[in-house]
């Protein structure tokens, strides 16, 4: 039987996801169209919209739906313009907002995931991407708030990995803008939002029938934005459920076994604020790729960085930013757990993981 713990780069399809999907198969119209069949499809995009909205606490005509993070990602960057002409990515954004950096931003983060305490003032002026949540570390900005607009700055934060993992906070301020995905919460594939959070409606990257109020043209996928509403009302239940609270005591319980028969590994972050679901555990000198390999032959799905990156073979630039050589990046491996993981299943990956560390050890003697 294998064991799925990678659900930071993908979540199973929750059954209310699945359940709206099937449903809006059956919707024949298309949502432009002014007849009732248009209108009904019209109406499950809607939903799915407020449904949206609720879950990252802002307007319901905010959010834009896009086919992925990555898409949102360009069309935020896109208005720097209005931003002061500059774009400015941390170097441990993920990469669909780190590629368009153009200024060189120092990391605000030390090896332990303790943030400097001048950090803000390290930031250029104009558009800057701040994660609330990093996807290979789980290190979440300081107190675990969505970073708001800064003097100087207007923020872009990507919160693909905190929402519908913990509740969605912001600072004083909103960001400019947000972004997010349906898979990682579990919605479809394919499927993403744009959070505008700023009085003007963004210039469309995609340009021709005007859909999504003229931010986004094309005929939007209305059977993967139902099941993204849908997921997204299911994650905010689970949220406030405090279900989550219980993956964070299976994350420790893992960790826990796994220092007790690997006393030189080091566990990215553990004394800074993290997801409730995810380890970065780094063992100098033995590869990630491999263990990533061995740990498959053994039944169990981990990763060795962000699954945009996992093909390649490299050490993580997120760890290198943080101070870590490029030998110990590239010794890094991201378990990350969900909401259905198992006491038994965290407890047989830590018994597999040792013993093929023990013979990594036997072999390097």
């Amino acid at each position: 039987m294998r064991v799925f713990l990678d659900h930071n780069a993908t979540t199973p399809l929750r059954v209310d996801a699945r359940d709206a999907m099937c449903a809006a198969m059956d919707v024949v119209g298309n949502p432009s169209s002014v007849h009732a069949e248009g209108r009904a499809a019209k109406g499950l995009i809607e939903k799915a919209r407020a449904q949206v909205a609720a879950l990252v606490g802002c307007r319901v005509q905010q959010v834009i739906f896009t086919s992925s993070a990555t898409e949102a990602a360009a069309l935020a960057v896109a208005q720097k313009g209005r931003h002061g002409g500059v774009f400015a990515a941390l170097p441990t954004e993920h990469d669909c907002l780190g590629v368009w950096s153009e200024v060189e931003v120092p990391s605000v983060l030390d090896a332990g995931g303790r943030v400097a305490a001048d950090w803000r003032a390290s930031l250029p002026s104009g558009l800057v991407a701040i994660s609330a949540a990093n996807s290979e570390t789980g290190i979440m900005a300081p107190e675990g708030r969505v970073v708001g607009s800064i003097a100087g700055q207007s923020v872009v934060c990507d919160i693909t990995q905190m929402a519908g993992k913990v509740p969605v906070v912001y600072e004083a301020d909103t960001p400019s803008y947000a972004i997010l995905s349906a898979h990682k919460l579990g919605g479809p594939k394919g499927v993403g939002a744009l959070v505008n959070f700023t009085a003007d409606d963004p210039v469309p990257m995609l340009r021709g029938g005007g859909q999504e109020m003229n931010r986004r043209s094309g005929t939007e996928n209305v059977i993967g934005i139902a099941g993204f509403g849908a997921a997204a009302e299911a994650a905010g239940a689970d949220v406030a459920a405090g279900r989550w609270e219980e993956v964070a005591e299976l994350r420790n319980i893992l960790e826990t076994a796994l220092e007790a028969g690997a006393n030189k590994t080091i566990f990215v972050g553990k004394a800074a604020t993290r997801l409730p679901n995810t380890s970065c555990i780094l063992t100098d000198g033995w590869k990630g790729e491999t263990q990533v390999m061995q740990m498959d032959l053994a039944g169990f799905a981990i990763s060795a960085g962000s699954a945009c990156s996992s093909g390649k073979v490299k050490a993580s630039r997120v760890l290198t930013a943080m101070g870590f050589d490029d030998v110990q990046a590239a010794s890094a491996i991201r378990v990350s757990l969900g909401l259905e993981t198992t006491r038994d299943e965290v407890l047989r990956f830590a018994d597999a993981w040792l013993a093929k560390l023990r013979k990594h050890e036997q072999r390097a003697a």
